[in-house]
């Protein structure tokens, strides 16, 4: 089990990307529109994500898994986990478009 920092900025991570809804979403990040799809496993051990910034050249993507033995493993697709953590903390979808109560606590592996 981790702790302190380490653990802290893991659980903000967590509760960040269980707010996203699964599917297509609109949003804002760094003051600029972006579209992120999120694909969650029917088991919530693993999840997608694909974000292009809308009307211009940057992206994010990454696979992140729940290991049995461990906690979880980011793996960032050609690009740096530092840039994949703070598009996820960042990132607001639009207002409408936040996953309900249910849905994040699920994500969580709340039942």
């Amino acid at each position: 089990m981790r702790t302190g920092k380490v653990a802290d900025a893991e659980a903000a991570f967590e509760q960040a990307l269980a707010r996203l809804p699964a599917g297509y979403t609109e949003g804002a990040f760094e003051g600029r529109p972006w579209g992120a799809t999120v694909q969650r496993s029917t088991d919530r051990r693993r999840v997608w994500l694909f974000a292009r910034e809308l009307g211009g050249n940057d992206i994010v993507s990454f696979n992140l898994y729940r290991t049995t033995s461990g906690g979880p493993v980011l793996k960032p697709c050609e690009m740096s986990s530092d840039k994949v953590v703070a598009f996820v903390l960042g990132f607001e979808p639009g207002a409408d478009q936040r996953a309900p109560v249910e849905q994040t606590l699920q994500a969580r592996g709340y039942s």
